[in-house]
């Protein structure tokens, strides 16, 4: 088997320089890096040529993540083609593992988790923390123990050609790993989790662009529904019936301060599980401030679309609006 690694490039030469490094650590070898540059104004063209492992560098007009990754997948030789971010950094046993769970399982639909490196910042390994905790997104994004069923994610996914040519690439649209996962689903593929296939994912660098970030996912998350009915699931507006009862929390509290105890309880239990996992009181403090930053900026994104598109009925088809970004 050849691995193609596919990585859509915007700006990011010192993150691909990392993930570049990492790559030429593996174990083993049997793979290649597919860099798509999407209109980048700062290009990692040099980086790429100074890689010691395998590599194909391409440069194209901006039109997003997906067209990238479709373009990068169209050039590509590999048998698998494989998906992190730019500012991932993968194990030196990456591939080693990836071969070894796909010999052993006969998978052509697959991803795994993520986590926290030790060189990250103390705010990057708060957002991890928030994003993989099971007390914040029920285990959805590559955890064994899950409230939903696995869907494998672009930080770290992949699938065979022989997928690709059946079901076509991605699609430019906000959550579209998630699209990706259902249509190969529906073309009869189950998506295995390889949890020792992980990747470190540094993710954003503030609170604020974090914040940004997962409003857009829980917006996004109304477009699948309405693209796919059926497929909201309780897990996914989770996030949202919080914001709604943290917000009616603090009005009851005026008149009644022990309502109070209930985030409270819940907040001192997010600490106990951050600190667990990063072994530090500090980093745990991160993790909760995190935490509250991806439930709020989720819920409100997923409120905001629900009442504009659902109740008040003034979202576009979603297919029309698959096109219409297409055409930007």
């Amino acid at each position: 088997m050849l691995f193609s690694i596919v990585v859509p490039v915007y700006n990011r030469p010192d993150e691909v320089a990392d993930l570049l490094e990492s790559l030429e650590r593996q174990t083993d070898q049997g793979f290649e890096v597919v860099i798509v540059e999407d209109g980048s104004t700062i290009r990692c063209e040099e980086q790429t040529a100074r890689a010691a492992c395998p590599s194909q560098y391409f440069y194209k007009e901006n039109e997003g993540r997906s067209p990238a990754r479709n373009y990068g997948m169209d050039r590509a030789r590999g048998d698998f083609f494989v998906f992190v971010d730019s500012d991932c950094i993968l194990p030196p046993d990456y591939i080693a593992s990836l071969r070894r769970a796909l010999e052993e399982s006969g998978a052509r639909f697959f991803g795994g988790p993520d986590a926290a490196h030790p060189s990250f910042t103390p705010t990057q390994k708060g957002i991890n923390f928030a994003m993989t905790s099971f007390l914040t997104t029920g285990g959805i994004r590559g955890s064994r123990r899950s409230m939903e069923k696995f869907v494998p994610r672009t930080f770290n996914m992949g699938f065979s050609r022989e997928v690709y040519e059946r079901v076509g690439g991605f699609r430019e649209m906000f959550s579209e790993d998630i699209d990706m996962s259902t249509r190969i689903r529906q073309a009869g593929y189950e998506a295995r989790l390889f949890p020792e296939v992980k990747v470190y994912h540094k993710r954003r660098g503030n609170l604020l662009k974090f914040w940004r970030q997962v409003h857009v996912f829980g917006m996004s998350r109304i477009t699948l529904q309405l693209m796919y009915p059926g497929s909201l699931k309780a897990v996914h507006c989770l996030p949202a019936l919080m914001t709604l009862c943290g917000i009616a929390t603090i009005v009851v509290a005026f008149w009644w301060p022990w309502i109070l105890l209930f985030p409270a309880f819940y907040l001192l239990a997010l600490f106990i599980d951050a600190w667990r996992q990063t072994g530090s009181p500090g980093l745990a403090c991160r993790g909760v401030a995190a935490a509250i930053v991806q439930i709020l900026g989720y819920g409100t994104g997923f409120i905001r679309a629900y009442v504009w598109k659902i109740l008040l009925r003034h979202g576009r088809d979603p297919e029309q609006e698959i096109e219409m970004r297409k055409g930007k």
